[in-house]
């Protein structure tokens, strides 16, 4: 379980075959992994992943092929930026809402603009996904906690405030680019 308060954006180091599935080197850009271990959970680009082994400022996952079917994981290469949040523990703040790291979907970025000091993107979902999104209601974009401002038909909008835009990868996102979306789990449920 997350909250969708990324703790820290990491760099893909290497992403190879291991038989059929994809393994994943991460360096964590600074996040402190003193405390991780093999076996436990880590949010990579909203996606939990399980750690195969841990070292000081990296870590490597396996992704498996139904994992590649539904999320962005596949198309990482080296250099690319994830947004990263280690499981939530027993008495930490939950600052966002509950994150499974079970993404539903991938969606579209459809438009982005500037709205006074915040980010404004416009977002395409997958058509069976749309019901479970509500204005005010709480959606997850590359593990990213946001808030459903709008919707329209398969399309809703998200503001990033300037500290989102700053210490997650979703400021730098286009138009055209995919996203992993993960529904409310109360709105699902």
């Amino acid at each position: 379980m997350f909250t969708g308060i990324v703790k820290g954006i990491g760099r893909i180091v290497s992403a190879g075959n291991a038989g059929g599935a994809l393994e994943l080197a991460i360096d964590t850009g600074g996040l402190a992994t003193g405390n991780w271990h093999a076996g436990d959970s880590i949010c990579v680009a909203g996606v939990c992943l399980t750690a195969a082994r841990v070292d000081a400022g990296r870590f490597a996952a396996c992704v498996s092929r139904e994992t590649l079917t539904c999320t962005t994981l596949g198309s990482l290469a080296p250099g690319d930026p994830v947004n990263l949040e280690p499981a939530l523990a027993a008495g930490d703040p939950l600052g966002g809402h509950y994150v499974t790291g079970h993404v539903d979907g991938v969606a579209r970025v459809i438009e982005v603009r500037e709205d006074a000091s915040s980010l404004r993107l416009t977002i395409e979902a997958p058509p069976p996904l749309v019901r479970y999104l509500a204005p005010k209601g709480s959606v997850t974009l590359d593990g990213v906690s946001l808030t459903v401002i709008d919707l329209a038909d398969d399309r809703f909008g998200v503001n990033l405030v300037p500290h989102t835009r700053a210490i997650t990868t979703l400021g730098a996102l286009r138009v055209g680019q995919t996203v992993n979306l993960e529904v409310d789990v109360l709105a699902r449920y």
